[in-house]
C-alpha cells in the first residue's frame, strides 16, 4: 500500500440508494485506518456525482481502469450479484484485495473459479458475511465455546423479513425475485442466517429442506408493473451439526407484521437466544442484536451485556446497517497489518455456496442430503 491507510475503491456507488451509500460509505469515513480514493457506477453522470457528493477523488464507469488505479489499494464490490464475477476478476488480476457483498456469485462453479484466483494473486479477499462480526454473534460464540450452556444439543432458528410483504417490491430489487440471479431470500436471507448459525453451533453436516413461491407475483411499488417470481420466499430445514445438535430452521421473507430473527440454542446446562432488535425486518446481518439466557432448569431468560471489547468501530459507524460492515473493514485493516485472516474469505464463500447447493438439493429430490 502506498499510504499508511487502506485506500479504497467502491464499485456500485451510486450517490442516490444502494448498498454502498447506505453502509460502505458511512463505514468506511468513519474508520481512520481507511480512505476512499475511487467510486464507480455504470454512468459518468452518476460516477462523477458520487465523487463530488463523497469527496471522492476519482471517479469511473469501467470497473478496470478503478481497479488498475494505482492509488487502489482494495475494491469493494457492492453491485448487483450477477456482475460479482466479473467485477471480482478484475480486481484480482489487478493484483488488489477484494471486499465482496454476499452472495459471492450466483454458483459454486463461479466461486470456486475465485476461491482458486484470490489464492493465486496472494491478496486479501473478504466476503461480506458480516453478521459474524456483530458484537452479539461474537459473545454468544465464546460463551457456547466456554461452556456456558453446556453441550449444544438443538437450534430452532427463525428469520423473516418484510421484504414483499402485501406483494409489493420497491424498484431495484424485482431482480431478486428471479431465480437466476441468484439474489433471493435463500440466498441472501438463508446464506447470512446460516453463516451466523454455523458461527454459533458448527457447520451443518447433513439438512432435509423445503422451498417454495408463496407469493408467485409481485407489484413493483413506482411503476405498478407486474413481476413473475420464479425465486423461492420460504425455506424450511431440518439439519444436524457435524457434532450432533439438531437443527430446526424457517426462513422467509412477505412478513406482514414483525419482521425478525431469533436464534434459540439449546445446551445440556440452559439456553442461549440471539434476538433482533430495531432493523430486524432487514436481518440478520443489518439488524441490532441481543442476547438472552438462561442457565439451569426452569431459570428466567436473562439479558446478557455484551462487553465491549467486541465493538471496535467508534459511534459514528453504529448506526443499525453500518456498524457490521464497519467491523468487518476494522478487521480487514489488522489483517493486512498482520498478515491474519479474520474475516471470511472466499473459501469460506464456497463452503456456503455449497450448504445453499444440498438445500436445492433436498428440495428438488426429497432427500436428505449431505453439505459437501
Amino acid at each position: 500500500m502506498g499510504s499508511d491507510r487502506v485506500r479504497v475503491g467502491i464499485i456500485g456507488a451510486n450517490p442516490d440508494r444502494g448498498w454502498a451509500a447506505r453502509a460502505h460509505i458511512p463505514a468506511l469515513r468513519a474508520l481512520p485506518d481507511f480512505e476512499i480514493t475511487a467510486v464507480g457506477t455504470s454512468r459518468e453522470a452518476s460516477a462523477q456525482e458520487a465523487a463530488r457528493r463523497f469527496g471522492v477523488p476519482h471517479a469511473f464507469t469501467d470497473p478496470r481502469s478503478l481497479a488498475a488505479h494505482p492509488e487502489v489499494d482494495l475494491v469493494a464490490v457492492t453491485v448487483k450479484v450477477p456482475f460479482h464475477f466479473e467485477l471480482i476478476q478484475a480486481a484480482l488480476e489487478a493484483g488488489k484485495h477484494v471486499y465482496c457483498e454476499w452472495p459471492l456469485v450466483r454458483t459454486s462453479e463461479e466461486a470456486e473459479v475465485l476461491a482458486e484466483a484470490a489464492r493465486d494473486a496472494g491478496v486479501h479477499a473478504t466476503v461480506g458475511l458480516q453478521a459474524r462480526h456483530s458484537p452479539a454473534i461474537g459473545h454468544a460464540r465464546e460463551l457456547i465455546a466456554d461452556g456456558h450452556i453446556g453441550r449444544v444439543t438443538s437450534a430452532t432458528v427463525y428469520a423473516a423479513r418484510a421484504k414483499g410483504a402485501g406483494a409489493r417490491m420497491p424498484a431495484g430489487f424485482e431482480y431478486t425475485l428471479d431465480l437466476a440471479n441468484a439474489a433471493g431470500t435463500l440466498e441472501v436471507v438463508g446464506g447470512h442466517t446460516l453463516d451466523a448459525l454455523e458461527q454459533l453451533v458448527g457447520r451443518i453436516a447433513e439438512l432435509s429442506a423445503g422451498l417454495s413461491v408463496q407469493h408467485p407475483r409481485m407489484t413493483v411499488s413506482e411503476t405498478g408493473e407486474t413481476i413473475e417470481v420464479t425465486s423461492p420466499d420460504q425455506i424450511v430445514l431440518h439439519a444436524t451439526t457435524a457434532g450432533g445438535a439438531a437443527i430446526s430452521a424457517h426462513i422467509h421473507d412477505a412478513k406482514a407484521t414483525d419482521g425478525r430473527t431469533r436464534i434459540e440454542i439449546t445446551g445440556t446446562g440452559g439456553d442461549l437466544a440471539i434476538v433482533s432488535g430495531p432493523g430486524g425486518p432487514g436481518g440478520i446481518q443489518m439488524s441490532e442484536l441481543r442476547i438472552l439466557g438462561s442457565q439451569g432448569v426452569g431459570g428466567p431468560w436473562q439479558e446478557l451485556p455484551i462487553p465491549d471489547g467486541y465493538r471496535r468501530i467508534p459511534e459514528a459507524a453504529r448506526g443499525t446497517e453500518v456498524a457490521n460492515v464497519a467491523q468487518t473493514y476494522v478487521r480487514i485493516a489488522d489483517d493486512l497489518r498482520t498478515g491474519g485472516r479474520t474475516t471470511p474469505d472466499f473459501d469460506e464463500g464456497l463452503r456456503l455456496h455449497r450448504l445453499l447447493d444440498a438445500v436445492r438439493r433436498s428440495a428438488e429430490t426429497g432427500t436428505r442430503q449431505s453439505v459437501r
